[in-house]
């Protein structure tokens, strides 16, 4: 939600790593596509705070190749072929030597990130950083490993 970019932005801004120095802010783009059905991309949104926020420049440089199927539900490793040569950085963006922040709102498994910075390493960045709003926890049987308590409706939980 679009109202969210600005309390969300401020706050990675103030998780951003100022013990690093970065040339750029780069948002994980999404494709044509669903930039048409969604209205606007959330990563440039918060980008765009965190740049405001911390004066680096929000450079929109990272490309999607093709539409990919939604990365929700995947395993790891359809994840890492699903987005695999997706990204590219167009021949006019100029990276090399570049130390780049590379900001997406949510951090599953790493596939989409690592695709992405190897797309920037491959057009000459020195350095690429990842920055995301939310770490996604992927345990297989979260009950396994956090049991519900059982509950008397009566009584509460009975531990």
């Amino acid at each position: 939600m679009r109202p969210l970019a600005a309390p969300l932005g401020r706050m990675m801004s103030l998780a951003f790593p100022r013990d690093q120095l970065f040339d750029c802010i780069v948002p994980m783009p999404v494709h044509w596509r669903k930039l048409l059905i969604r209205g606007f991309n959330q990563s440039r949104l918060l980008a765009a705070e965190v740049s405001r926020r911390t004066g680096l420049p929000l450079a929109a440089i990272l490309r999607r190749r093709r539409h990919t199927q939604a990365q929700t539900g995947l395993s790891r490793s359809q994840r890492r072929a699903n987005v695999a040569g997706v990204f590219f950085v167009p021949r006019n963006a100029d990276v090399r030597n570049r130390r780049i922040l590379l900001l997406d709102d949510v951090f599953t498994t790493g596939a989409t990130v690592n695709a992405a910075a190897a797309a920037l390493k491959r057009a000459g960045a020195v350095r690429v950083s990842v920055l995301t709003l939310a770490r996604a926890d992927r345990l297989r049987d979260f009950k396994a490993v956090f049991p519900a308590p059982e509950v008397d409706p009566l009584q509460g939980a009975t531990e």
